[in-house]
């Protein structure tokens, strides 16, 4: 069985294709979802909307509850943790971490930054001591063997390796540097471009993103073959 956390991080409550002004990465993230489910439906999946209900930003008292060793902390520590802690908690629940990124500004949302400063905690998902010398931190998930899907949305166009805007994204590349700094590092992507031109290239883009979530699910399950289009479509 695998568990997955399904996260959104659009500003925009509904999915494109269905709602006006919909999200492209909601659309393609409850694709993902939706073509898993066809092939293994008993498998659970926990649902966060960060673009939503984002977490709280990180404060000073956060930062000082957070290095503070829990013995030792006060009971305004734990309260200031309590959020944190639970998304904590979830992320460590879960195998499979699926998440609908769109590119805003050239970078993740602050939703989910927010949300991303609240799992890199130290004890937690990585490990600090300064005894250690010039690498006093080291990753707590290593091991865990998680698996990361980021399924983007870009206004223009040419921002994948190797094209002409690839030095201006600073999305997809900022979670894998926070997500392997915590010992996370299969992480697969997918995105739709052309968002701001609203043509035909758009329409092609979405179709592909798609097909490349088709072909990322069964390999991600280990059956590529296990599911057509119109099956994932239909479920």
């Amino acid at each position: 069985m695998t568990k997955i956390l399904h996260i959104d991080a659009s500003a925009r409550p509904g999915r494109s294709g269905i709602d006006p002004h919909g999200s492209h990465t909601r659309r393609l993230s409850a694709y993902f979802i939706e073509r898993w489910r066809a092939s293994r439906p008993h498998d659970p999946v926990d649902y966060l909307d960060v673009g939503q209900s984002p977490p709280a930003n990180v404060t000073g008292r956060w930062i000082h509850a957070a290095f503070t060793p829990l013995a030792a902390r006060e009971p305004w520590m734990h309260e200031v943790l309590a959020e944190s802690d639970r998304l904590v908690d979830q992320l460590i629940a879960s195998d499979l971490i699926v998440v609908g990124l769109p590119m805003y500004n050239f970078s993740a949302p602050a939703q989910f930054k927010a949300y991303i400063d609240n799992i890199v905690r130290v004890g937690r998902t990585f490990g600090f001591d300064r005894s250690r010398g010039d690498v006093p931190y080291w990753p707590l998930l290593g091991d865990a063997g998680k698996r990361v899907v980021l399924l983007g949305s870009r206004g223009d166009f040419g921002y994948d390796k190797g094209q002409r805007m690839a030095h201006m994204n600073h999305t997809e590349a900022s979670v894998r540097t926070a997500l392997g700094y915590i010992g996370i590092t299969e992480v697969h992507e997918a995105a739709v471009e052309y968002d701001e031109f609203g043509d035909e290239r758009l329409a092609q883009s979405i179709d592909q993103a798609e097909r490349a979530v088709d072909e990322l699910v069964g390999r991600l399950i280990g059956a590529p073959e296990a599911i057509s289009r119109a099956d994932a479509l239909a479920a």
